[in-house]
């Protein structure tokens, strides 16, 4: 067990190495996700009657394990405690302490006194504890947390994916002066970019910063707003005289104006300014500053057309990601969002819908930085129960307050998939789900008016719930829950007829591929319910899909459903309990599955050259279609040295069907060279077995 005293010395290093930066910003912010004590609880339990207690460190779930199982998960509670030595100096600041994610309701205590409660698994939350805490002495910090679905938080259930419970991202505490860059407004950094208007020519950028003044009586300060481009050059600024009652937050507006502004290009160039924001009183003393990033550019969604970034057409090469892996279940760290975010860039992505909720602020931070263009959505999905209304509008505005200056993001989900079978829900007048998908439309535009929203369905265009948002998603899988492979391409045709001047989405398509099923001949069919998902399968039906899909201009984007597979409690299909086996690369980030090279071959300029349906090694048929992905001319391929002729072009470029290839008994080496002089080259082995 951690001590007391040991503790004491961990914060006060940290306060020692933070106590320069303090002097520079006013503010320090210290981690605490250290020496933190767990236990598991009854309902009824508190703190005190529980004695088992282990140490963790945050990020930590409970669910690392037992949710990828099965559905007798833990779904319950669980307590936090910490002990914090707070200086006495500290008795003239602001305290608050910041959470980034607990799973999914968290209680809050100091000192044994009951603070607040924060509904929502997904979204930062901050209690000010000022006036909590008992200065140049110890502290006791308890968290009391659970995991349990309910009718009124969203995700309401574990269905479509499982609720982890614990503190699964980091803590911090924030100390401030008196007067300060609030920190509350829904934990947000208290300071809001807008771009008002962005050419190559020049850039109007409006900075909305909410400033608190907790003092007897009014004060005079300067706030001080700085623009620096990535070279360290200050390129623009603005000063303002204020003064600031201690009555209520105040919202202060200014408006610089960047000649020529280096603007931000996506993965081409995610060329990033940041934005200092200081404020200082009368006698220029620094009282508190935030630092934002700021990429400066526009997007536009041209319907039946595209994305426009900066006025030109941006390539969507999209997939969905959920944010558990094996063995951590959802308390992630840092190289593990690096780790998806190179797979991801591997393949050539170049966009990302973060589905179903609010993801890490590292992970917005890195694609900030890397160009990524970032679908970001509130855990409305499913079905609805007629009581959840509010907690979706607190979803959405952490969401959006909290991620409001992330350039990546250009766009806001509200729902996914909802419906209702509920005759009590349809009681209460028009469509429940219809109304408040418009009610959160109308919240994400008030917050954001400089981004569009986008709701995703599985029906059908003219359904109630649909057309609430600025684009309108589908979510459409032929060939794995009904209809064929090749039902994308019709149903595009047909909604490009009907709705011309729409602006739709394809949010997600894929189907089921486990690395441990392999068939040598391809079903033409596959139960999405049964214990047998053979990778061929889910490879020809990639190999169709994003074939028609890339041969479409009306398509906003699409997203294949998903990067990675993921934990699915409730489920046992494919042959493995609580996964969800649709993704491009294992739940473990281990292996690439056959299809993440065909979109590596479509996605990404580098090239390559791969042998699909590598892993049948075992063959009964002598005479076989050999597919091979190339983005290079000059592809050549060699069965035991002898040379094969026979080929056709698939649906793109890259597709290379080597057609009535014949094998020999035993063994057969395989092998495929590409490029101008052969350069690159694969190769596999495969055994022709039986009479």
């Amino acid at each position: 067990m951690t001590t007391l005293k040991t503790v004491f010395f961990c914060v006060t290093l940290l306060f020692s190495k933070t106590l320069l930066n303090a002097q520079q910003s006013g503010r320090e912010v210290l981690p605490i996700n250290s020496g933190w004590e767990f236990a598991k609880l009854d309902a009824s339990q508190t703190e005190t009657q529980q004695a088992q207690w282990t140490t963790v460190t945050l990020p930590h779930t409970w669910n690392d394990k037992d949710m990828q199982q099965g559905k007798d998960f833990y779904e319950g509670y669980g307590m936090y405690r910490k002990y914090l030595e707070v200086p006495q100096d500290w008795q003239n600041k602001r305290v608050f302490i910041r959470f980034e994610g607990v799973g999914q309701v968290a209680e809050l205590y100091v000192n044994d006194r009951y603070i607040g409660k924060h509904n929502g698994s997904y979204a930062a939350f901050i209690f000010d504890v000022s006036h909590d805490l008992n200065f140049g002495v110890t502290n006791k910090i308890v968290v009391r947390v659970n995991n349990i679905a309910t009718e009124s938080i969203l995700p309401t259930d574990h269905f479509l994916f499982g609720i982890f419970g614990g503190i699964y991202r980091p803590a911090s505490l924030i100390v401030t002066n008196k007067t300060n860059i609030t920190t509350t407004d829904y934990a947000s950094p208290g300071v809001y970019i807008g771009q008002e208007k962005v050419t190559g020519e020049e850039a109007d950028i409006r900075i909305t910063t909410k400033l608190e003044h907790i003092e007897q009586e009014p004060g005079y300060f300067s706030l001080q707003t700085e623009i620096y481009n990535q070279e360290g050059q200050k390129v623009g600024q603005h000063h303002k005289d204020l003064k600031l009652s201690p009555q209520g937050r105040q919202v202060i507006s200014q408006d610089i104006q960047l000649p020529r502004p280096h603007l931000w290009q996506g993965k081409a160039d995610p060329y990033l300014h940041k934005v200092v924001v200081t404020l200082k009183d009368s006698d220029s003393t620094v009282v508190d500053q935030v630092i934002q990033p700021l990429g400066i550019r526009t997007f536009e969604i041209k319907p039946a057309d595209g994305l426009y970034l900066n006025g030109s057409k941006y390539k969507m090469y999209g997939v969905c990601r959920h944010q558990d892996r094996q063995d951590f279940g959802n308390a992630l760290l840092p190289e593990h969002h690096d780790e998806d975010l190179d797979i991801m860039n591997e393949m050539g992505v170049t966009t990302i819908r973060f589905a179903h909720y609010q993801q890490s602020e590292y992970l917005y931070s890195k694609c900030d930085s890397l160009g990524f263009v970032i679908w970001a959505e509130i855990p409305f999905i499913n079905k609805t129960m007629g009581h959840e209304a509010e907690n979706a509008k607190l979803q959405l505005e952490e969401l959006i307050k909290q991620n409001y200056n992330h350039p990546s993001i250009y766009i806001w989900g509200l729902h996914n998939e909802i419906y209702s079978n509920s005759e009590e829900i349809h009681k209460k007048g028009e469509n429940y789900g219809t109304v408040l998908t418009r009610d959160l439309h109308d919240l994400a535009k008030r917050l954001d008016p400089y981004r569009p929203t986008v709701s995703v369905d599985n029906g059908d265009m003219n359904r109630p719930v649909n057309k609430q948002a600025s684009v309108q998603g589908f979510n459409r899988y032929y060939g794995w829950y009904g209809g064929t492979m090749n039902g994308i391409k019709k149903w595009v045709e047909e909604y490009q007829t009907k709705y011309p001047d729409y602006a739709v989405v394809l949010a997600e398509y894929g189907a089921g591929g486990n690395m441990a099923h392999q068939e040598e001949v391809v079903p033409e069919k596959v139960d999405p319910r049964g214990q047998y998902f053979p990778e061929s399968y889910a490879t020809r039906f990639h190999e169709t899909q994003w074939g028609d899909i890339a041969n479409q201009q009306y398509l906003i984007a699409s997203y294949v459903w998903n990067m990675f597979d993921f934990s699915l409690p409730l489920w046992i299909r494919g042959g493995v309990p609580a996964r969800n086996h649709k993704g491009l690369v294992t739940y473990d980030r281990k292996e690439k599955k056959d299809a993440f090279y065909w979109y590596k071959a479509n996605w990404n300029p580098e090239p390559m050259v791969y042998i699909s349906d590598r892993r049948v090694t075992q063959r009964k048929n002598p005479v076989t279609d050999i597919h091979v992905y190339a983005n290079t001319g000059n592809v050549k391929l060699f069965v035991n040295g002898k040379p094969h002729q026979t080929v056709e072009i698939g649906k793109t470029a890259v597709h290379y069907i080597f057609t009535q290839v014949p094998l020999q008994k035993g063994e057969n080496r395989i092998t495929v060279t590409a490029g101008t002089a052969g350069e690159l080259k694969d190769e596999v082995v495969w055994t022709l077995v039986g009479d």
